[in-house]
C-alpha cells in the first residue's frame, strides 16, 4: 500500500510540472549556462532523472551524471545525500521531470537547479 502511494505522489509530481515553459528562473539554467559549468566545474554534480532506457538511448547522456529516475527519487534521495552541500545539476528529455525533481529536492534542503530543453537540446549541439 505505501509502495502504491509513493508511485502515485511521484506520478502526480511529474503531472504537476508537465507544463513548464522554457523561461529561466532561479531554478534553472539555459543550455549554454550548463555547457558552460560541464567546461569549466570537474566536480560538478548532474543528475539524470530520465528512466534506464532513455538515459542508454539514443539522445545519450552527460558523461559521468547520476541517473535516479524521478518516479524512484523520493525513495534513492539518500545517494545524493554526500553532494548536500554542492549545486546538483538536474536533467531529463525535455525539462519537464527534472523541474518537478527540483522542486522535491530543493524543499529536501538540496541547491538543484533543472537545464531548459533537457537532453533533446543538449544532443544537438
Amino acid at each position: 500500500m505505501i509502495k502504491y502511494f509513493i508511485n502515485i505522489l511521484g506520478f502526480l509530481l511529474i503531472i504537476n510540472f508537465m507544463n513548464f515553459s522554457q523561461q529561466k528562473s532561479d531554478n534553472s539554467l539555459t543550455m549554454s549556462e550548463f555547457k558552460e559549468k560541464l567546461k569549466s566545474d570537474s566536480s560538478i554534480v548532474v543528475l539524470d532523472v530520465r528512466t534506464p532506457e532513455e538515459f542508454t538511448g539514443p539522445l545519450g547522456n552527460v558523461k559521468s551524471s547520476i541517473n535516479i529516475p524521478l518516479q524512484v527519487l523520493n525513495q534513492r534521495t539518500n545517494e545524493l545525500e554526500k553532494f548536500k552541500d554542492k549545486e546538483i545539476l538536474v536533467i531529463c528529455r525535455t525539462q519537464n521531470r527534472s523541474a518537478a525533481a527540483v522542486d522535491y529536492l530543493r524543499r529536501a534542503g538540496y541547491n538543484a537547479k533543472y537545464i531548459l530543453g533537457g537532453m533533446a537540446e543538449f544532443s544537438k549541439h
